[in-house]
């Protein structure tokens, strides 16, 4: 593999982990934890407690790219109109 097909593959693959996490989170939500996330649940008393808030927690931590990129196409847009 090239350097350059390898760099194009990390970005995509970086783009990639957001919509899995939140899509993750959407499937467990209306599909059901099933017996993991009773047990996440049961292990304490919190209210994060769950694989719903995990995925969901991880889907912020891993937005970092997309705005990145959001705030990229902000910007060549902005100098267009000026």
């Amino acid at each position: 593999m090239s350097k350059r097909a390898a760099i194009g593959a990390a970005y995509w693959l970086h783009l990639a982990a957001a919509p899995t996490f939140a899509i993750m989170a959407m499937l467990t939500a209306v599909i059901g934890g099933g017996s993991m996330d009773a047990l996440c649940s049961a292990a304490g008393a919190s209210p994060l407690g769950g694989m719903v808030p995990m995925y969901l927690l991880m889907t912020a931590f891993h937005a970092a790219p997309w705005l990145k990129l959001i705030g990229s196409h902000a910007r060549t847009s902005r100098k267009d109109w000026t």
